[in-house]
């Protein structure tokens, strides 16, 4: 099969991130023809001048609807497209020059109908970002237990760089409505069907993710809520490793009652593991501030995602409540 590839971005007031991503699709070296869907989510900030800029350059098809969440945008946005193999992004991606080539060389000896790819921060992010994106990326954070598995078979595509066959979203009806979740959700439900799943390693984008510590936290708070729902909606893929946040969130109170108490070892091994995260990320992108920031990032992430793990596991698994009752603003309604 001679793959047609269709971009599918939905945006939500982001013209300016949308301009960079078109940006480097411009530079990609790939020679053959693919499309470009960007799909306006309920945005009061549109895109539409951004991509009139574009539209002599680049086939692009540009669609406004109402605010529905980002998994019914790209349902829209594939049911629309021309193409027969759809790849997914985030509108804050930046695309190296390689990006279609190297999934389509892929594809061509290995072909799977849904593949992920890995994720890094670009030289010009801020230091910020480049920390954020330590602790979500780096093997020794949760980045390492998120199934980075370069042979086909179990690895989770997530939908910030995430590449789906039409065939395989036309059987599995494509992302459901809770967010975040829905891209974990969407592939459980495509190992039932049968569809195996595949890391392309070399598939990589540079991604923003968030530009504050607030938005970090509530971005990691809202992945710990959701881990619990899909447990319960599929229980075959529960893991003892998503329980490590809210673990490490008790070792490190522990760490401390116990320090108090004059038992210095567990505190002791909490800062060695912090020595270290400082060091990587600190070698990693050559400058001080950030290997610091990084390890304030791990912390974040480490609590943010624990706490919200701990309180859905509460309400859903003990007390058995409705997950889209409990809590509504992870659900979109379509």
């Amino acid at each position: 099969m001679k793959i047609y590839f269709s971009f599918i971005v939905p945006v939500f007031n982001r013209p300016n991130e949308i301009k960079e991503l078109l940006e480097s699709m411009l530079a990609m070296n790939y020679s053959q023809e693919y499309e470009i869907v960007v799909i306006e989510d309920g945005s009061s900030q549109t895109s539409e001048d951004v991509i009139e800029g574009f539209k002599d350059k680049l086939l692009i098809s540009y669609y406004t609807k109402p605010n529905t969440g980002p998994g019914d945008s790209r349902n829209y946005g594939m049911h629309r497209a021309k193409g027969n193999y759809f790849v997914i992004l985030d509108s804050d991606v930046i695309l190296p020059k390689n990006y279609l080539y190297e999934a389509n060389k892929f594809l061509e000896h290995n072909f799977v109908h849904c593949y992920g790819g890995p994720d890094d921060a670009h030289d010009s992010f801020s230091n910020l970002q480049k920390a954020i994106s330590y602790s979500m990326t780096s093997y020794l954070t949760t980045g390492g237990i998120r199934g980075r598995k370069k042979t086909i078979g179990k690895f989770q595509p997530r939908s910030f760089n995430m590449g789906l066959s039409k065939e395989a979203f036309l059987k599995s009806k494509g992302f459901g409505n809770i967010h975040p979740g829905e891209d974990p959700d969407l592939t459980i439900r495509l190992w039932k069907l049968g569809y195996e799943t595949a890391l392309i390693p070399d598939a990589k984008v540079f991604h923003k993710r968030r530009i504050s510590w607030e938005k970090f936290y509530t971005q990691v708070h809202k992945f710990g809520l959701v881990r619990p729902i899909l447990n319960k909606w599929h229980p075959e893929t529960a893991k003892l490793t998503y329980w490590f946040p809210g673990m490490f969130v008790g070792y490190v109170l522990f760490a401390i009652i116990t320090m108090f108490l004059g038992w210095w070892y567990f505190i002791t091994v909490l800062g060695g593991y912090f020595g270290i995260i400082f060091v990587d990320a600190t070698i990693k992108y050559k400058n001080i501030s950030i290997g610091v920031q990084s390890v304030l990032a791990v912390l974040i992430q480490f609590y943010g995602y624990g706490r919200g793990f701990l309180k859905s596991y509460y309400y859903i698994h003990l007390l058995k409540k409705t997950p889209e009752e409990q809590f509504k603003k992870l659900f979109f309604l379509k």
